[in-house]
């Protein structure tokens, strides 16, 4: 074919870029919209809407293929059958970019260029790109980016090309393809000729689609000489001739000047019997519009309409955009007014405005965003108007001419489009570091009396910052003079003084520009940095009697950033001193000189963390001593501040010298005991009471021992004396002592007595409001007691008093709800339910909605289920339980009840929903050939959401049949993940121990041609070893991991005769995938000697394979002839990361170390895991020096790599005690933690390895030391890792003794927790958990251990506890959270036993999932 095109008449184009392709230069006018990938439409290669004349560049933008670009995204998968070579992680990542770009393009119908560049440069790091990966990339590079110029998109395109190929991957005819649609929607310029001969030279053989899009190229530069030889080509060969090819022809004829025979085309394609569709008419209509010819676009129009033809807002925008660009822009209104505002109108008419201003049509551009719908705005976070924001950032970011914007800006706010037009511009420029258009903005603002702030300069000066730009900011700063602006003391201090090697410098230079030095911004920025650097001359400066009023909370925070170094007591009392008494800083009105120094003192402990103040609890101790001895006084409610921060730090020794602080006045009005808190009256029962009896006798208040007594009475569920105590001091009876009491009363049943309580309790205070889990507590046993109006009050109590509920709160409605459906009780539930959802207290659920549901299908009411749950649908868009009322009807033969169901069901969720829920009914009742008949409905596809929850359900209840019938009967589904369904049945097998039928599905995998992931096999793999069984497959090995030995079926090692290189390659490759890194190495080396090299990609894969085996020297081997075939061959992150880890599992620490050097030379970044291998290597060897040489390496990026600095200081540690230095050791580690911040590091990692080597020299110096960090410094951390290493390690008396003398490891919550979730993710560590419990019963709340106790009854399958543990729960009144009543549920039934309580509907990875985001909200909200 490329012969046959050079003997015709060419393309006059001199030949350049990738393919010996024409330069950039565009000269001719816009090409029409093309078929947007390479599969698609109704028939393959064909888009069901093609365009003529305006798409080739932006006007083939965004909006007319949007919709095809996400089709076509999601069809990459499907343009290669790729072997299975690709290996997971690519596939993943594939997901993710494509999950990305997706997104983009659905939510705004474009991508940006920093997106596609950021999954570019990731794709890249991983070294080996895969073909779908390449293809999604360069798809990216035309018309989805209208805010990019047409040369910057071609030029992107050919760098995607270039360096994806440099990494090995593999093109073939869909690459191809892909970058002639990028050329012809890029306007890019080439040779057509030139392009077949790159294909042919690639053995990449031309199909349908790429003479399309040839002809499409000649039509595109009006060379109908060329395209008729394409033609000709295709008409002899048989290839059909596509309403495509003749709207590209329709563009040809009128870019030649023939716009008659355009106009014929529409005929031709008549009596070919294709009927002109909307793109043809798109196509006739951009030629008219390029030559300008308004009567005949308007004709034209109307044909389109007569012919059925409707035009979308989408096609009439790329003659709008083909009338810009042609200089016909008085006919645009006329076109304007044919917009009809469809659906989707806004993203579409938004990537118009985009392509139009990059294209230097700003003006149409902004008239197209004037017709914008009124209430339309860009941000929905916000009351006022904000439309064209994209609009503006867009301009800046092109460098529009500021006049113009300018103009822009004044119509959106005149005509209150807009709020603040201009200052959005100018924020935009100022992000966008254009010096020049920010300060023309602001000039403009000024104008129009709009305020210029001090922070509209940061921007700017951060980058002159970054710089050390001096001249830089002082250049700023004289702007800012010019402007009229003052430099405020925030900018001063922290965007220019910082610049300047010394505060001198700063002031010559300043001073120089025209600054004001005595300005209050300079002055106060100075007393800043004075502060952190120099107390002695702060005090002199603060002291001069010229220095102006400044209120303390200008420098409070340096201040005490400069105390905090405890390095000069003396100047310190003096400086504390004058704050007390000068009045200079005490500038606001109302205010006292000597409240602000108080909260000053305050605030200076309440910064010092609590090794601080344990490390300078002397200085403290006299600068406390010398304030008092200058007088110095402090309120009470300062004093009750700073005791309770040192009450907190362990720091009792020095409340003391602050109680000497406090005004003599004070105490004496007070009394002392006000000033040491109360730490409450531990003892038993018999103590409190004894104690309320004195207090009662000396006519004291008693409400704190009162409400402290009724708690211990209530832990101890002594009802009947709690209420006896109450009864005696019912006058001293507090909200907090009713509640205790109310909740006590629903744990045991009593509703009489708690709804007495409750009335009690309102009586006294009618505003107070119990909290809300206590509500729930009352509206249940008020309802399972029958006193169901009273239950209504209740609720309606909650709504009054605006109590909120959490997702465990609406969890513990649920349980309500249910307990009363146990009962039987129909209309309570009913009552309930309405009045829940009627008050607002929580939305209506499934969740909520299926204790209704509950109750009819217990009572066998299913006519009466399947109306409550219709009703359901039909209130709050709910269906509960209906998969439970379908079983139930299919089992009943229930006929017209299950039709009406089926008819609602496709009514509301749609015909699809309809025949799974179906499907899954009849599949559950044991009807498998009906579920045949339903899952073969032609037209149905896959849901892989809904077959996931029905999976999940099997495997929860043990159901092997009906998981495996659903697994044969989706073989033929369309788009059925088979891997997923194959894992599904193997997780049961794992479940169940099954191994026979394990290896049954492995076979019927081979025989359907599965190929399965990764996890599929590890999991197949690990059914069988741990059955004793040999594997029928090499085990596949993660990269970090060596393998474990496994039993190899024997291979055949000849390799069949290969077609083409890249089948060689993809041999290759699938073998390493499969583990076969010898066969595959060995292979290699036959075909070397032969002469054949292999890609870059395919030497480093083999690599990576020999590495995972640990055959270093064979992955060094291949690396040589690498480099002996390919000059330039270097070894990609991955493989020099595992090169690391190899030599240090086998101590070649040298090597390793020399790997990194070099690595970093190649700026190449060592993984985490590598780093850690080497150093802990270097550890176990004793090399010190090593460390600290990796250590000083990494230095730069160890943030980035998230590397924590207690892998060096641990196995620095290590080292030394391998060298027998234990002084040093203990040295180091006490080093790390008296300087260490709040969150302590952990050292377990030394424990452990000291105690696996039996060193009891070296255990006995740490726990010394971790005691003596308890003990002295309240350090706690070193203390609990040995306590918790001991315990798993059995030694448990060790720890106890331990404990004895480190009594605060007791306290650590956070880490007994951790180490408590820890051992609950694998079986057998309960007695590590109870030896726990034994030593410190209480470290956590009930409601946090029971959870993690019932995970490890489960994973023990031990019933008798689980059942025991979950009856404790009942009777303590514990709320057990829906994740483990579904473990719970399904110990139940694979002991085959009745279910005591229902089972959550939805499956266990939902409530996995859910329990992970509450756990996430629950942190963040203690953070902020």
């Amino acid at each position: 074919m490329a012969a046959l095109l050079r003997s015709a008449r060419l393309l006059k184009l001199s030949p350049s870029g990738l393919l010996q392709i024409t330069g950039t230069k565009r000269n001719g006018p816009p090409l029409g919209r093309l078929y947007s990938g390479a599969f698609g439409g109704g028939k393959p290669g064909v888009c069901a809407r093609q365009a003529g004349p305006a798409s080739g560049n932006t006007s083939s933008r965004v909006w007319p293929c949007a919709v095809g670009c996400v089709r076509n995204y999601a069809l990459a998968t499907e343009q290669k059958d790729e072997p299975s070579s690709i290996r997971s992680k690519q596939a993943q990542q594939f997901d993710w970019a494509l999950a990305k770009l997706d997104s983009s393009v659905r939510r705004t119908g474009r991508i940006t260029k920093t997106l596609l560049l950021r999954i570019f440069h990731d794709i890249c790091r991983e070294g080996y790109p895969s073909s779908n990966q390449a293809l999604l990339l360069l798809r990216s590079c035309g018309s989805l980016l209208p805010e990019v110029p047409q040369d910057e998109r071609s030029e992107l395109a050919h760098r995607v090309w270039e360096k994806l190929q440099e990494l090995g991957a593999l093109y073939d005819v869909s690459h191809y393809n892909a970058l002639l649609k990028v050329y012809l929607q890029n306007e890019f310029k080439f040779s057509p000729t030139d392009f077949l001969t790159k294909m042919e030279a690639a053995s990449v053989q031309p199909n349908r689609v790429t003479y399309q899009r040839l002809i499409a190229a000649y039509c595109q530069n009006g060379d109908i000489e060329g395209a008729s030889t394409i033609l000709g080509f295709m008409k002899t060969n048989g290839l059909p001739i596509t309403e495509a090819v003749f709207n590209s022809l329709v563009t040809g004829h009128a870019r030649a000047g023939d716009i008659e025979s355009a106009k014929n085309i529409l005929a031709v394609m008549r009596g070919a019997g294709i009927e002109p569709g909307p793109d043809t008419y798109v196509s006739l209509l951009n030629a008219y519009a390029e030559k300008g010819d308004l009567d005949n676009l308007k004709m034209t129009m109307e044909s389109a309409q007569s012919a059925d033809s409707s035009l979308m807002d989408r096609d009439i925008m790329q003659v709008i955009f083909t009338l810009a660009k042609a200089g016909h822009k008085q006919h645009i209104p006329d076109m304007i007014e044919s917009l009809r505002h469809e659906r989707g109108y806004v993203p579409d008419a938004m990537n118009l405005c985009l392509s139009l201003i990059t294209n230097k049509q700003e003006d149409t551009a902004f008239h197209i965003l004037k017709t914008f719908p009124t209430l339309q705005s860009d941000s929905l976070n916000t009351d006022t108007a904000n439309l064209g924001n994209f609009f503006l950032r867009h301009c800046v970011n092109m460098d529009t001419p500021l006049e113009k914007i300018g103009s822009f800006c004044k119509e959106l706010q005149e005509s209150n489009q807009h709020a603040a037009a201009l200052s959005f511009t100018l924020s935009c420029a100022l992000e966008a570091k254009m010096t020049g258009m920010s300060f023309g903005l602001m000039k403009m603002m000024q104008e129009g009396d709009l305020p210029i702030r001090p922070h509209y300069f940061w921007p700017l000066l951060t980058q002159h910052m970054k710089d050390n730009n001096t001249a830089g900011v002082v250049e700023v700063v004289k702007s800012m003079q010019e402007l009229g602006v003052s430099v405020d003391v925030e900018t001063f201090s922290q965007y220019i003084v910082p610049v300047f090697p010394s505060m001198e410098a700063a002031r010559q230079a300043l001073k120089d520009a025209g600054v004001s030095l005595q300005s209050q911004g300079f002055l106060s920025s100075e007393v800043r940095l004075l502060a952190v650097t120099n107390l002695a001359e702060l005090y002199t400066k603060l002291s001069d009697p010229s220095f102006p009023p400044m209120d303390l909370s200008i420098f409070r925070s340096n201040l005490i950033q400069g105390f905090k170094k405890w390095s000069d007591v003396e100047t310190m009392v003096k400086i504390t001193e004058l704050l007390f008494k000068d009045g200079r800083f005490s500038t606001k009105e109302g205010a006292k000189t000597s409240e602000a120094a108080s909260f000053f003192l305050y605030n200076l402990i309440d910064n010092m963390s609590k090794g601080e103040v344990q490390a300078h609890e002397d200085q403290l101790r006299k600068y406390f001593h010398q304030l008092h001895a200058q007088n110095i006084t402090i309120p009470v409610n300062i004093y009750r501040g700073i005791r309770n921060r040192l009450e907190s730090y362990n720091a009792q020794q020095l409340i003391k010298n602050v109680v000497a602080l406090v005004d003599p006045k004070d105490r004496a009005n007070n009394g002392s005991p006000a000033f040491v808190r109360m730490t409450g009256m531990e003892g038993n029962r018999l103590e409190l009471e004894k104690r309320l009896a004195e207090l009662k006798a000396e006519d004291k208040p008693l409400h704190a021992v009162l409400k402290q007594a009724i708690q211990v009475l209530c832990a101890e569920e002594n009802l009947q004396r709690a209420l006896e105590l109450k009864q005696e001091h019912e006058a001293e009876m507090t909200s907090a002592g009713y509640a205790t009491l109310i909740n006590l009363c629903c744990r045991n049943d009593n509703a009489e007595e708690a709804l007495n309580l409750k009335r009690e309790m309102s009586r006294k205070d009618s505003l107070v409001a119990l909290d809300p889990s206590k509500y729930i507590a009352l509206v249940k046993t008020l309802s399972n007691n029958g006193k169901v109006e009273e239950a209504v009050d209740i609720l309606k109590e909650m709504k009054e008093k605006d109590v909120v509920l959490n997702d465990s709160h609406v969890a513990m409605l649920f349980h309500a709800l249910n307990s009363v459906a146990a009962k039987g009780g129909i209309p309570t539930i009913r009552r309930l339910q309405n009045t829940i959802f009627t008050l607002g207290l929580s939305k209506p659920t499934a969740n909520l909605c299926s204790p209704l549901i509950t109750a009819y299908l217990d009572s066998k009411d299913l006519s009466g289920a399947l109306d409550a749950a219709l009703e359901c649908q039909k209130l709050y868009n709910n269906l509960p339980r209906i998969h439970d009322i379908i079983c139930g009807l299919v089992e009943k033969g229930e006929t017209e009840l299950l039709q009406k169901a089926m008819d609602v069901i496709s009514q509301e969720r749609g015909e699809m929903t309809m025949l799974y829920d179906l499907f899954f009914a009849f599949l559950q009742t044991g009807r498998y050939r009906e579920a045949r008949k339903i899952i073969e409905t032609p037209g149905l596809r896959s849901r892989p959401g809904r077959l996931h929850w029905y999976a999940e359900k099997c495997i929860s209840s043990n159901q092997m049949e009906a998981l495996e019938q659903m697994l044969d009967m989706t073989a033929k589904l369309f788009e059925c993940d088979r891997d997923e369904m194959y894992s599904y049945v193997l997780r049961l097998c794992k479940q169940s121990n099954n191994w026979q039928k394990a290896e049954a599905l492995w076979m019927k995998m081979q025989e359907e041609n599965v190929i399965p992931r990764e996890r599929t096999l590890l999991l197949l793999a690990d059914i069988l070893k741990s059955n004793g069984q040999e594997l029928p497959f090499e085990m596949p090995e993660t990269w970090y991991e060596q393998a474990v030995s496994t039993h190899q079926v024997k291979t055949e090692t000849s390799v069949p005769p290969l077609r083409s290189d890249n089948e060689y390659q993809t041999r290759l490759l699938a073998l390493c995938k499969r583990g076969k890194a010898k066969v595959a190495y060995k292979m290699m080396q036959e075909d070397d000697k032969k002469g054949v090299a292999l890609g870059p990609a395919a030497y480093d894969h083999l690599i990576r394979a020999l590495l995972a085996e640990g055959s270093i020297e064979d992955a060094l081997a291949v690396k040589d002839i690498a480099v002996s075939r390919l000059p330039g061959f270097t070894l990609s992150e991955i493989a020099c990361n595992l090169i690391i880890v190899t030599h240090s599992k086998k101590g070649q620490m040298k090597e390793a170390l020399e790997k990194i050097k070099s690595m970093l030379q190649e700026n190449k970044v060592p993984s985490q895991l590598a780093i850690t291998r080497l150093v802990q290597a270097l550890g176990s060897h004793g090399d010190v020096a090593g460390i600290q040489e990796v250590e000083s390496l990494i230095t730069d990026f160890s943030k980035t790599l998230k590397l924590s600095s207690m892998v060096f200081a641990n196995n620095k540690a290590l080292a030394h005690i391998k060298n027998g230095d234990m002084e040093s050791a203990v040295e180091l580690l006490e080093a790390v933690y008296t300087s260490a911040n709040d969150k302590m590091p952990s050292m377990s990692f030394v424990f452990r390895k000291v105690l696996e080597a039996d060193n009891d020299k070296a255990l006995d110096k740490l726990s010394a030391m971790a005691e003596r960090l308890a003990n002295h410094f309240a350090c706690y951390r070193p203390a609990s890792d040995l306590f918790l290493q001991l315990l798993d390690m059995d030694k448990v008396e060790d720890a106890k003794f331990l404990l004895a003398r480190c009594n605060a490891v007791a306290e650590q919550k956070e880490v007994l927790v951790s180490y408590l979730a820890q051992n609950a993710r694998q079986p057998g560590q309960v007695g590590k958990i109870k030896a726990l419990l034994s030593l410190i019963p209480d470290f956590t709340e009930k409601d946090v251990l029971y959870p993690y106790l019932m995970k490890c009854y489960v994973l023990d399958e031990d019933i008798p506890s689980a059942k025991a543990l979950y009856e404790q729960m009942q009777e303590e009144g514990i709320v057990m959270d829906e994740l483990s009543l579904k473990r719970l549920a399904g110990l139940y039934r694979s002991a085959g036993e009745t279910l005591p309580f229902t089972e959550p509907p939805e499956s266990f990875k939902f409530y996995a999932d859910k329990l992970k985001e509450q756990t996430a909200k629950d942190e963040t909200t203690a953070d902020s």
